[in-house]
C-alpha cells in the first residue's frame, strides 16, 4: 500500500467551460477504516457529464459541491481493509467515491462487483450507471414499438450507444448522432445503427436528418440539448417520445441561449416530452443489470471503453467529454487489480 494519498479537490467554480485550474490535486496520508468502515483502493474512476453541474454554485438534481470539496464519481476499486461483514480484502467493489486513490467509506455505500460476469470497468459503464440510464430511458419514456425510427443524439457516447443498439433490439430503425467520421463509422458498422449522422460536417441539421429519417422521427433519446435538438423538433411525427436525458451542449454556457420556439410543434404532433434521472428507477437496478449482462453475454450488446491512464489525468479526461474525444465510456485506470 502507498504511502500517501493523492486526492482532487473542486479549486475554483469555472465560468463556462472548466480548466486544468479548475482542479486541485493534493496528497494526504492514506485513510484507516473505522467502525463499519471498509477501505477502497481505486481501479477506475469514471468522469461523467453531470459532473459539470456540481460545478456551480446552485441547486440542481445532483447536489453542488463546494470550492474545496473532494470531487466524486462512480469507483471501481479494490477493497484493501474491511470492518464490515458484507467485504473483506480483495473483493471488488463500486460505490459513488472520491477522485482518489484510496478512500474509507462506510460498507452499506458499496456494491460487490463480480468479477467473473464481465471486465470490472463495465461496471462504470454499459453494466453501470450509463447502461441502466440507456435502458430506462429508451424502453420506459421513449417507448419504441418495431418499426419506429429513433434518432439518438451523442451516440457514441457511453449512453447513446446502448440506448441505440436496444432499440435496434426492439426492432427499430435507428439513426445515431456524433461529431466524427470515426464516431460515424463506429455507429453503422460496429453497433449495427442504420444511419449516422456527423453533426461537425454539417450545419444544417435539419437537412441531414431528412435525408437519414425521410419518414419522420418516431422516439428521440436526448443527450444533447441544441440547435440538434431543435432540428429532431421539426422531423417529429404524431405520438412521438422525446427522452430528455442530458443536454451537454448547454453545460459550460453561462446563460441558456433562447432559439426558434419548438414548443408548438407539440401541438402538431401530438409529441411526449419527458425528461428523467435513472435514480428514479433504482429498485430495478438489478433486474437492469442482469439483463445488461446477458446481453453483453450473447454478443447481443457491444460497448467500448476510452480509457486514460493514471489519476493525475483525470481532469484531462473530464474536460475531453466537452471536446466529444471519448468513444463509449470515458474511464480513468488508477491502478491494477492485485498490485
Amino acid at each position: 500500500m502507498a504511502d500517501s494519498n493523492r486526492q482532487f479537490l473542486l479549486a475554483k467554480r469555472p465560468e463556462g467551460k472548466p480548466d486544468p485550474d479548475t482542479f486541485e490535486l493534493i496528497e494526504a496520508d492514506v485513510p484507516a477504516a473505522g467502525p463499519g468502515e471498509v477501505l477502497v483502493r481505486t481501479l477506475y474512476l469514471s468522469v461523467d457529464p453531470y459532473m459539470r453541474g456540481r460545478m456551480r454554485d446552485r441547486e440542481s438534481y445532483a447536489e453542488p459541491w463546494a470550492v474545496g470539496d473532494p470531487l466524486r464519481g462512480g469507483v471501481v476499486g479494490e477493497v484493501v481493509e474491511s470492518n464490515h461483514g458484507a467485504f473483506e480484502a480483495g473483493d471488488v467493489v463500486t460505490g459513488n467515491l472520491r477522485w482518489a486513490d484510496y478512500v474509507a467509506v462506510e460498507g452499506h455505500e458499496l456494491h460487490p462487483v463480480d468479477p467473473d460476469l464481465a471486465p470490472i470497468s463495465t461496471a462504470l459503464g454499459v453494466l453501470g450507471m450509463p447502461g441502466r440510464t440507456a435502458y430506462f430511458g429508451m424502453l420506459e419514456v421513449a417507448e419504441p414499438d418495431p418499426g419506429d425510427t429513433v434518432v439518438v443524439s451523442g451516440g457514441a457516447g457511453a449512453v447513446g450507444s446502448v440506448a441505440g443498439q436496444i432499440a435496434r433490439m426492439n426492432g427499430c430503425r435507428v439513426v445515431g448522432v456524433a461529431g466524427s467520421e470515426e464516431k460515424v463509422s463506429f455507429l453503422t458498422d460496429e453497433l449495427g445503427f442504420d444511419e449516422a449522422i456527423n453533426y461537425a460536417a454539417t450545419d444544417d441539421y435539419r437537412t441531414a436528418l431528412s435525408e437519414a429519417a425521410p419518414d419522420g422521427v418516431d422516439a428521440y433519446f436526448d443527450n444533447v440539448g441544441g440547435p440538434i435538438t431543435d432540428a429532431v423538433f421539426s422531423h417529429l411525427n404524431v405520438d412521438a417520445r422525446v427522452a430528455v436525458c442530458g443536454q451537454i451542449a448547454l453545460y459550460n454556457r453561462e446563460s441558456v441561449p433562447t432559439g426558434p420556439r419548438k414548443l408548438g410543434t407539440l401541438i402538431e404532433t401530438r409529441a411526449r416530452v419527458e425528461g428523467f434521472l435513472v435514480s428514479d428507477f433504482e429498485p430495478r437496478f438489478r433486474r437492469a443489470t442482469e439483463r445488461l449482462g446477458r446481453w453483453v453475454r450473447g454478443g447481443d450488446l457491444r460497448y467500448r471503453e476510452t480509457v486514460t491512464d493514471g489519476l493525475e489525468n483525470a481532469p484531462e479526461a473530464f474536460l475531453g467529454l466537452f471536446e466529444g474525444e471519448n468513444v463509449g465510456k470515458q474511464l480513468v485506470k488508477v491502478a491494477e487489480r492485485g498490485e
